[in-house]
C-alpha cells in the first residue's frame, strides 16, 4: 500500500525515488500504531505558504475571542505544531556539544549492544542479561552524563519556546470565520 507521495506504509517509509539524494534511505516503523500516528500526521500538514501568510497575522483588539481563535488553529495547525516541537529539539540539540555528545555515547552503547547480542549473549558474573537489562544499564549509566550535559534544562527550554511560539502563532493567527467576518465589516463601509 502506497501514498500519494511515493512512501510505501508497510514496514518501512522509503523516501520517494525522485530524489537522488535521499535514494535507498529509510525509517523503520515496526509498531502499527507509530506508523498509522505518523501517516495521520505527515496527512495534516498544512501548506507552509497558509502557516505563514503575514496577511493573516492579526492581534486580537479584545482578549475575549482569543481562546476561541487559539483552540481553532491548534486543531487546524496540529501538525505544523508538531513540526515546530520537533525543529525545535534539533535545534536545541545541534546547539549544545555537550548533549550532543551524551546522546552519541548512548546510542553507541546501545549499538554496541546489539551487535553484542546478535554473536553471543552478555553474561556478567556468570549470569546472563536479556536485552532489555542490558538497555537498562545503559540507560542507568548514561543518567549522569546526560544531568552534566544539562539535558534536563534542555527539556524544559524546548517545551518553553514550543509553548511560546505555538501559542503566539495561534493567537495571532485569525481564523476562517474571523476573516469572513472582516470581509463583511468591510463591505459594509
Amino acid at each position: 500500500m502506497t501514498d500519494n507521495f511515493g512512501s510505501k506504509l508497510e514496514g518501512n517509509i522509503d523516501i520517494p525515488d525522485g530524489d537522488q539524494n535521499f535514494k535507498g534511505m529509510s525509517i523503520s516503523l515496526g509498531n502499527v500504531s507509530a506508523r498509522e500516528w505518523f501517516t495521520k500526521t505527515r496527512e495534516g500538514v498544512k501548506p507552509w505558504t497558509e502557516f505563514f501568510n503575514f496577511q493573516k497575522f492579526k492581534v486580537p483588539k479584545a482578549v475575549a475571542p482569543v481562546p476561541k481563535r487559539v483552540v481553532r488553529n491548534i486543531e487546524q495547525f496540529q501538525s505544523n505544531y508538531m513540526f515546530v516541537f520537533g525543529g525545535l529539539i534539533i535545534f536545541c540539540i545541534l546547539t549544545s556539544p555537550m548533549l550532543l555528545v551524551a546522546i552519541a555515547a548512548c546510542l553507541g552503547a546501545c549499538y554496541i549492544i546489539s551487535l553484542k547480542n546478535q554473536e553471543r549473549k552478555i553474561r556478567v558474573l556468570g549470569k546472563e542479561l536479556s536485552l532489555a537489562q542490558q538497555y537498562a544499564a545503559v540507560g542507568l549509566c548514561s543518567f549522569p552524563l546526560f544531568w552534566l550535559a544539562g539535558a534536563g534544562s534542555a527539556v524544559f527550554w524546548v517545551i518553553g519556546a514550543s509553548f511560546f511560539v505555538i501559542m503566539l502563532h495561534a493567537s495571532i493567527y485569525i481564523t476562517a470565520e474571523e476573516a469572513e467576518m472582516i470581509e463583511l465589516e468591510m463591505e459594509e463601509v
